[in-house]
């Protein structure tokens, strides 16, 4: 393969992929606990809630692709097993099955989560001038936002 020359530097591309990194690993983490909800979501909410996970973890397997697909990008190896991700995510594992209530609270939690990695991968691709990766992150920004938006809005009464 020849040498990667798109204008960014090797120690920004470095850089910018670390970040890439983690955000991929607490998107992975989220999706994971998302479908895990999914499965196991009962309760008065159950319908509801069933059907806005699995809208949840199908968006975010597809985001968890094209982040990876931006780290091979930028001439980075992207990480997939899960003793990585365990080590980069920011997202706490959930061993149990929690309430209905309780899944609401924690991927709300997830997801602001995923957009202060997104902040943080933010000013690296900014300082980096990685303009698609900057497009990437503000995009992935606006979904989390959004999506913990809609999931505080579920639980107030």
């Amino acid at each position: 393969m020849t040498k990667i020359d798109i204008g960014i530097g090797a120690k920004d591309r470095e850089h910018i992929a670390e970040g890439l990194k983690r955000l991929l690993a607490d998107s992975y983490t989220l999706y994971l606990q998302t479908h895990y909800f999914h499965w196991n979501v009962t309760g008065p909410m159950f319908r509801e809630l069933h059907l806005m996970f699995e809208e949840q973890y199908t968006e975010l397997a597809e985001a968890v692709d094209d982040i990876a697909e931006r780290i091979r990008t930028l001439d980075v190896y992207a990480p997939g097993t899960y003793k990585a991700f365990a080590t980069l995510t920011s997202i706490e594992e959930v061993v149990e099955v929690p309430t209905a209530e309780k899944m609401v609270e924690i991927l709300t939690k997830g997801h602001e989560q995923v957009v202060k990695t997104c902040r943080e991968v933010l000013k690296a691709a900014q300082d980096g001038e990685d303009e698609s990766t900057v497009a990437l992150v503000g995009d992935r920004m606006s979904v989390h936002e959004k999506t913990a938006w809609m999931l505080r809005a579920t639980s107030k009464s």
